[in-house]
């Protein structure tokens, strides 16, 4: 079954991974993840496959840097919330 997280509540998920983590291994972790957006959803797995870096060193690494690869849907338009309201 395929998990789904709102962004919002990604970041708890990026705090089960050990590290520090390769990109390929936190990829690998999240193929079945499905990330909820304000208008939208994407696969997590594939997002992080995308970063820039090779290896990160916290959840909070990890979720700064998804931050650059996000699609324009995931923010919504300005005022909005992620999804959670």
């Amino acid at each position: 079954m395929t998990e789904r997280v709102k962004l919002s509540r990604v970041q708890s998920a990026f705090e089960r991974l050990d590290y520090p983590v390769t990109r390929d291994d936190a990829a690998a972790e999240f193929a079945d993840v499905t990330l909820l957006f304000a208008d939208g959803e994407s696969n997590l797995g594939e997002l992080v496959s995308e970063l820039g870096s090779d290896a990160f060193h916290s959840a909070d690494e990890l979720f700064e840097e998804l931050q650059t690869v996000l699609p324009a849907e995931a923010v919504g338009e300005p005022g909005q919330s992620d999804g959670d309201a």
